[in-house]
């Protein structure tokens, strides 16, 4: 099973190939230049590096959320395109559940959270059962101090967070969880494609679909959504 992963979900923009339990390669770019940008040529060398074809992938699996909703449907975009004209099967993996395959075997609780704004992170938690990636608490936005109290009140083990909230968010989280908190490091925190490629292997290839049967995830809407709606909802149900 060779399969070909993205994730834009967030700042970082990322692309690897994974082959059974092998990664072949993965290119990861930090930086803030538009996905727009970056994905396609990341792909690309990608591809030429390893001297691969799209044509020589068995799946596509793409990070759909939730994160960045411009980020989510340009890896989107770029995952059906590539996959159309060949027909290649795509699997949507959450961005969450990316997150915790960077922490393979750990011993607690994995909380990855991303920033929501508003007060909110969109969230969700897993433990490791043996090889097995088992889900405590579903994807979901939550208030951060709500979150955290929910930890406080009903688990006894250490909790890591990761993802682009955990940094910023730290002080409160220490705050309220003291020494049963851990903030993974900046290298384990950040999304990577070739965590969505094993979340794939792994979990979900029963789940691949065709191109334009992919949705994205993205848990609430977006900004300009609720805006567009508080301006002319009123109008449109007339």
């Amino acid at each position: 099973m060779r399969i070909l992963a993205i994730d834009t979900s967030s700042l970082v923009a990322s692309a690897a190939i994974l082959e059974d339990d092998q990664l072949l390669g993965e290119m990861i770019i930090n930086h803030p230049k538009t996905h727009s940008q970056k994905l396609m040529p990341i792909i690309q060398a990608l591809l030429e590096s390893l001297g691969l074809k799209v044509t020589d992938m068995d799946m596509i699996a793409v990070a759909g959320g939730p994160g960045s909703f411009t980020g989510v449907r340009i890896g989107l975009s770029a995952a059906k395109a590539m996959a159309q004209p060949f027909d290649i099967p795509v699997v949507m993996i959450s961005s969450l559940e990316g997150l915790a395959y960077n922490l393979p075997g750990y011993d607690g609780v994995i909380c990855p959270i991303l920033d929501a704004r508003r007060g909110e992170v969109y969230t969700a938690a897993y433990r490791w059962q043996s090889e097995t990636l088992v889900t405590v608490l579903e994807d979901q936005p939550l208030p951060l101090v709500e979150l955290l109290e929910k930890f406080k009140a009903g688990h006894a083990a250490r909790i890591v967070f990761l993802g682009d909230a955990a940094e910023k968010f730290k002080e409160t989280i220490f705050e309220v969880l003291g020494t049963k908190a851990v903030i993974a490091p900046p290298s384990h925190g950040m999304q990577k494609a070739s965590s969505i490629a094993m979340a794939a292997l792994r979990n979900h290839q029963a789940d691949a679909v065709k191109y334009d049967e992919v949705k994205a995830n993205y848990l609430r809407r977006s900004e300009a959504e609720v805006t567009w709606e508080k301006k002319h909802g009123k109008q449109s149900e007339q």
